[in-house]
């Protein structure tokens, strides 16, 4: 099987619903939140920006305007937050988000 993921040298923080996770970097942020939890590469996604059930309010550090976008053409950012996702996403990351630091509690 190959490897779903562009490559990538690092891990990046991205805050999602107040939740932290680390994420490869250089990829889609459908991609990202797959690393995250592989249960999103279950979602019922088209991956190529027809559905929009990978729909994302988010923020990048320093912005105080709110964004919105598809995860599956968004590239996730080091500190970019994202505060609304749509139902098939939040239901697919449930558990991770459920078991992921709170972004008070995080050292990072």
């Amino acid at each position: 099987m190959s490897d779903p993921y562009e490559p990538w040298q690092k891990l990046v923080r991205l805050v999602v619903l107040g939740r932290v996770f680390h994420v490869p970097e250089n990829n889609t942020l459908l991609r990202q939140l797959q690393y995250a939890c592989e249960d999103v590469g279950s979602g019922r996604y088209c991956w190529n920006a027809e559905c929009r059930d990978c729909e994302v309010r988010y923020r990048r550090p320093g912005e105080a305007a709110e964004h919105s976008g598809l995860a599956c053409q968004l590239r996730g950012t080091d500190g970019m937050r994202l505060t609304r996702v749509a139902p098939e996403l939040r239901y697919n990351l449930k558990d991770a988000l459920a078991r992921a630091p709170r972004e008070e509690d995080s050292p990072d």
